[in-house]
């Protein structure tokens, strides 16, 4: 799911560990590694806190890890670590280093110039924002190249809420056979698809249904990019994206409009007036009542697809789970974003970093 989070887990002493004792941390076969060792495969930094001289390096390099690579991090600290001295002068003298690595300038020009060349002969070109866009911090840089170039924009269902939906040319969410079929159309006629942060899993994809070659495709990542066939390691989408923005005014580009999106409804004058709560009805009228600043999350499952329908004001942030799919997430997801709002609103910006 690239969700930046860290796992500090509490442990026995460095004493119990080195003498194997039979405590309820092993599987009874004096082995305090196993569970660290379960976790090393779904996290990018493991940090083992058994010596003081190495604490706060670990910690630090498991935290820059998590945020730069936006994946989970796992902390294991025994008991009496957590009263030893630490050196704490670090701490003041060099802060956290949080940036992204720069591209190298060389190979991101030369990205950039192919990038241009596509895009400047494409007859109908469209771009699809998807999930790796939100977690990977893409967002500004998406909106500042969507608004300078005007080219149509659809989103994935994992991308919701990365694009403005307010921008005149939004055209709605692409999910391969799930999508509106007027968006599906607008989307696979495109003879150059601009896919930013592309995540084509089963859900996101509604079964592995896009119709989108990788010959008409250019794909944005946070590690690489992917012109057409060729690949470009170590290129960065970000860096990319401002390029293309700065030189927006330079490029003639072929503008292709496609379907507009609204919470208006479109039903027959029964299913109107009728008294039993429909999903069609529902999505549509639900996104009437949200404001700039919410963040809706849908739960694994109707909710998940159910909210394609719904337009979304600006600065709505949408949380989803379309990768992994864990049932039942959603209610410990909204606790843990009502606690984050709670710390970071300041009046008049209720998600700071939005557009």
């Amino acid at each position: 799911e690239y969700s930046p989070v860290v796992h500090i887990v509490g442990c026995p002493s460095t004493k119990a560990q080195k003498e194997g004792m039979l405590l309820h941390h092993t599987l009874g076969n004096g082995d305090f590694n196993v569970f660290k060792n379960m976790s090393s495969d779904i996290s990018v930094a493991v940090a083992v806190l058994n010596d003081p001289m190495m604490v706060a390096h670990l910690i630090d390099n498991a935290i820059q890890q998590c945020w730069v690579r936006a994946r989970p991090v796992y902390i294991m600290l025994p008991t009496d670590i957590v009263t030893k001295k630490v050196e704490g002068a670090r701490l003041k003298a060099n802060p956290l280093n949080l940036s992204y690595p720069p591209n190298d300038e060389e190979r991101e020009d030369y990205v950039t110039t192919r990038v241009m060349e596509h895009l400047t002969v494409a007859k109908s070109p469209l771009v699809l924002v998807d999930g790796c866009t939100i977690r990977h911090r893409a967002m500004k840089e998406v909106d500042e190249f969507l608004r300078a170039t005007n080219l149509p924009v659809v989103m994935s269902p994992m991308g919701k809420g990365a694009v403005n939906e307010e921008l005149p040319n939004y055209c709605g969410i692409y999910a391969g056979s799930a999508s509106d079929p007027e968006t599906k159309k607008r989307v696979e006629s495109a003879d150059l698809v601009l896919t930013i942060g592309s995540i084509k899993s089963d859900f996101n994809t509604a079964g592995f249904t896009y119709r989108i070659g990788q010959l008409n495709s250019i794909d944005f990542h946070s590690s690489h990019m992917n012109v057409k066939f060729a690949e470009f390691a170590g290129v960065r989408m970000n860096g990319v994206l401002s390029k293309l923005t700065a030189k927006a005014k330079s490029m003639k580009l072929n503008i292709v409009p496609g379907p507009k999106m609204s919470n208006e409804l479109n039903m027959k004058d029964s299913e109107r007036d009728s008294d039993t709560i429909t999903h069609a009805w529902m999505w549509k009228t639900f996104g009437k009542f949200l404001q700039p600043g919410d963040a809706v999350i849908t739960e694994t499952g109707t909710s998940n697809f159910g909210i394609m329908e719904t337009s979304f004001p600006p600065q709505v942030m949408a949380i989803n789970q379309y990768l992994w799919g864990s049932i039942g997430w959603a209610t410990a997801a909204a606790q843990g974003v009502a606690q984050a709002a709670s710390e970071t609103q300041s009046p008049g910006r209720r998600w700071p970093g939005r557009f």
